[in-house]
């Protein structure tokens, strides 16, 4: 019998097609018994990489997760997905949610690891998932990086095949290759930049644009963000609808932050890659600048600017863009002791009644001395030991009446809005130049 030849498409994001398997006798007739095995000893080993004939349970089972339900991600319901997989709820406004879950060391998926889990929607429905692995801020041994990555190709190849090679994310500082599988729609993205390894799901199309975003016109946005401007009958002016990112066990506040501030604005964004951008530091530690410039530039590519602001922290100057729904990034210095009573009153706060008996307790908080650069332990790091006290914070509000400022800190929930004194947070921020905010 001649050698059996097989060819098989090696295009990734195809199905590969089988274009010959030639069995024959020596006196040159077919023999079907003998074409019946050479084709399934052809197929047999091909079949499961033919990403057409993987079927969402086959997916979910290399995953080692119930990501599907059916065929397509895109159409189901997120509150149904979130359930499903057991991730916490992180945020939830109007249009935005997102759920995530810090895994513990018991956790496998794809073979590997996993440090994060989050799935993020729109509208009720999912847009994308990422899952972090190997990483720099939760300390990882430089060999798991490899270990990972070989362990999630192992796990999806056989199913899917070989991956291409392509790009994804929108600036020079913001853009990295990746392995890409495709899947009924889907895109599977491996990406393994410096600081960590990571599978993002995500719609065809957007893997296509390299993450790009439709973006929204410049009025309606403008229009969009006045309107999620709410004011309160004590005095108080706060935005609603500033999605929450858990920054978690590591000391990620300026990426988590900038993440928020960017979906806020409809801006796809991930904290690790924004990380990456600003060379943030294991346990914390961010180039502020550095984060600046890349945040813009990636701004600019969905067309947004964002600016550095040169700012005297008062009610007054906060209240020009507040009154626009536009809240303010803030460079501080953290100090444990003033941010435990800001909470502490913060907590009060919610069932004053008697608001001139409130501006009396206020009083005693207004007598701060300036908080300086020093070394501490920062509650949003536990355990990494001493690290600078340097912290990035939202301000997302104000009251003229009682002269207080509304921040809002990537810790939960729980954080989304404390209030504190205008000469406490005059205290503690770091310059006059430590605001960046969204230009128009």
């Amino acid at each position: 019998m001649n050698h059996t030849k097989t060819a098989i498409s090696k295009r990734t994001g195809e199905t590969p097609q089988l274009k010959a398997v030639a069995c024959r006798s020596k006196g040159g007739r077919s023999a079907l018994p003998v074409f019946l095995v050479c084709f399934m000893m052809a197929c047999g080993s091909t079949l499961a990489a033919l990403p057409g004939a993987a079927r969402f349970q086959d997916m979910n089972r290399v995953f080692g997760l119930p990501l599907w339900q059916s065929d397509s991600l895109w159409t189901d319901n997120e509150r149904d997905a979130g359930k499903r997989l057991g991730w916490p709820e992180e945020s939830r406004t109007a249009t935005l949610a997102s759920y995530r879950l810090y895994a513990k060391d018991d956790v496998s998926v794809l073979g590997a690891r996993p440090y994060s889990l989050a799935l993020y929607a729109d509208k009720g429905r999912v847009t994308q998932v990422s899952m972090v692995f190997a990483n720099t801020g939760d300390r990882c041994n430089p060999k798991q990086f490899e270990r990972d990555t070989q362990a999630i190709e192992a796990a999806l190849k056989p199913l899917l095949g070989e991956p291409t090679q392509t790009f994804f994310g929108q600036t020079r500082k913001i853009r990295y290759k990746v392995r890409r599988w495709n899947w009924k729609g889907h895109a599977i993205l491996l990406e393994t930049p410096e600081n960590y390894v990571g599978v993002r799901v995500v719609p065809a199309e957007l893997a296509d644009r390299e993450g790009r975003a439709e973006v929204i016109a410049y009025q309606q946005l403008r229009d969009t963000l006045s309107q999620r401007v709410k004011r309160r009958d004590n005095g108080d002016v706060t935005i609603a609808e500033i999605p929450m990112v858990n920054q978690g066990p590591k000391g990620y506040c300026a990426p988590a932050t900038w993440e928020r501030y960017l979906r806020y604005i409809g801006i796809q964004a991930d904290m690790y890659v924004l990380a990456l951008a600003g060379q943030t530091k294991v346990g914390g530690g961010t180039y502020a600048n550095l984060m600046f410039e890349n945040v813009e530039s990636l701004a600019r590519r969905n067309g947004r600017r964002f600016e550095q602001l040169n700012l005297t922290l008062t009610v007054q100057n906060l209240a020009k863009y507040i009154d626009k729904g536009f809240p303010l990034m803030w460079g501080i210095f953290f100090d444990p002791e003033m941010d435990k009573a800001i909470s502490a009153r913060s907590k009060e706060r919610l069932t004053v009644t008697d608001w001139k008996a409130w501006l009396e307790k206020l009083k005693s908080a207004r007598n701060v001395s300036k908080v300086g650069p020093k070394m501490i332990q920062m509650p949003d790091s536990p355990g990494s030991g001493e690290v600078s006290n340097g912290h990035i914070r939202m301000i997302v509000g104000y009251n003229a009446k009682t002269g207080e400022v509304a921040i809002s800190d990537s810790w939960g929930k729980r954080f989304e809005e404390r209030w504190t004194t205008v000469e406490e947070a005059r205290a503690m921020t770091q310059h006059e130049t430590a605001f960046w905010n969204v230009r128009w």
